[in-house]
């Protein structure tokens, strides 16, 4: 059984891409098979809208027909126990990067019946892990719950249960080297060091949770 993460980030090693690594540690810890892919290092685009996926009897029917980077990841997917998407915050939802690698890996499946019942072969455990520099009472004021709350609901349509961990004020960089006065550097170093590996053993709870979900089905 295997779960696959996807980093929506450009960084490879910082906020997103480390609690990502916590958590397939944790699906490791109880005996999956793990792949961390950086959707930046892939050349792909979003959906194209050819509708190739929804011609009736088509030889692409239920699959995206569009051959990039993106067509053996999407393959995999199909054998996942559960999958988890990391993504920073960008303009109050996921990164560009993020945002085509969902349309691609929803789309195919989502039909259009009356319904809207999906064509993905199983029900597996799904996650997103969201990283930001805003606050948890600055993303309610934002109203981001609302970006949340709709990718939750596309990736249980799709593939089944899906939740959310939410990484607050992060650290995002050097702060002596930039213009940014707005944040309190001794503040963001005291959080990282203090209230980051807390999300750290967060993601590495939800990594065991959805490898257990996945042996016990």
């Amino acid at each position: 059984m295997k779960v696959i993460a996807f980093n929506g980030s450009p960084r490879k090693e910082w906020n997103t891409a480390t609690l990502l690594g916590k958590a397939l540690e944790g699906a490791a810890s109880k005996g999956a098979e793990t792949k961390l892919v950086h959707l930046y290092d892939l050349q792909f685009t979003g959906c194209k809208s050819c509708f190739a996926c929804k011609i009736r009897g088509g030889h692409s029917y239920g699959r995206c027909a569009t051959r990039d980077d993106l067509t053996p990841i999407l393959k995999e997917v199909e054998d996942a126990g559960a999958i988890i998407l990391g993504t920073p915050v960008y303009f109050a939802s996921v990164s560009g990067e993020t945002k085509s690698f969902m349309e691609r890996l929803m789309f195919p499946y989502l039909t259009y019946d009356v319904a809207h019942s999906s064509l993905f072969p199983a029900k597996i455990h799904t996650g997103f892990i969201y990283t930001m520099n805003v606050s948890e009472q600055g993303m309610n004021e934002r109203g981001y719950q609302s970006f949340v709350q709709s990718n939750e609901g596309f990736l249980s349509r799709i593939f089944g249960a899906c939740e959310s961990l939410c990484s607050f004020d992060t650290y995002q960089f050097d702060y002596s080297k930039m213009v940014a006065g707005a944040f309190d550097p001794a503040k963001k170093a005291v959080r990282r060091k203090e209230v980051f590996p807390l999300d750290c053993e967060k993601a590495f709870q939800m990594g065991a949770r959805f490898a257990s979900v996945a042996v016990a089905a």
